[in-house]
């Protein structure tokens, strides 16, 4: 098993954390 890679790590679930997710993720980060 090969390690999981990430970019930007979100912590929380709420409306920021999903935003904050989001707007990673078009900015072509591996969230």
């Amino acid at each position: 098993m090969s390690p999981l890679e990430y970019d930007y790590t979100i912590i929380g679930a709420g409306p920021a954390g999903m935003a904050a997710a989001i707007t990673a993720s078009e900015h072509g980060l591996r969230v």
